[in-house]
């Protein structure tokens, strides 16, 4: 089984609002290579639990077959979550997270956010880019409404 690290992140302007998720993953080959995909994308209206959620669902939804997955993300949520803490809220993207992490036998780790380490800043930055382009498609697609 394939072994993969994926580092994820959410974010939100405004809570709620537009937002952004992004995950990057690598994988090692049978012959050593350095495989890497980063992914990232805007969310119309949500709130930052569930652009966290979004971030990691789309990083194992991203693997074309079963894998041992290590995602890190800065998120106390998402691994209160992933670890079967009782959910109260975003019922739907809890159950899809528990499959798929059943699916990948992956396993949540929490890393400090904004504390230097290079792939949460760079998830970090994918997820903001990703929040304000959304927020740059609402406001076009309101423009474009009052038309």
């Amino acid at each position: 089984m394939k072994k993969v690290l994926t580092f994820t992140d959410g974010s939100c302007k405004g809570n709620p609002g537009p937002g952004g998720w992004a995950a990057i993953l690598h994988y090692v080959d049978a012959k050593g290579q350095r495989h890497e995909k980063a992914i990232s994308g805007g969310i119309a209206q949500t709130t930052n639990n569930r652009a966290e959620l979004t971030a990691a669902i789309q990083a194992l939804s991203a693997l074309k077959e079963p894998c041992q997955v290590d995602l890190w993300t800065d998120s106390q949520y998402l691994v209160s979550v992933a670890t079967g803490c009782r959910a109260r809220a975003n019922l739907d993207l809890v159950g899809e997270l528990r499959a798929l992490m059943q699916t990948h036998q992956a396993t949540v780790h929490h890393v400090q956010g904004h504390n230097g380490h290079p792939e949460n800043e760079r998830a970090n930055r994918l997820a903001q880019e990703a929040a304000a382009l959304q927020a740059q498609a609402n406001q076009l697609e309101r423009v474009e409404r009052s038309d």
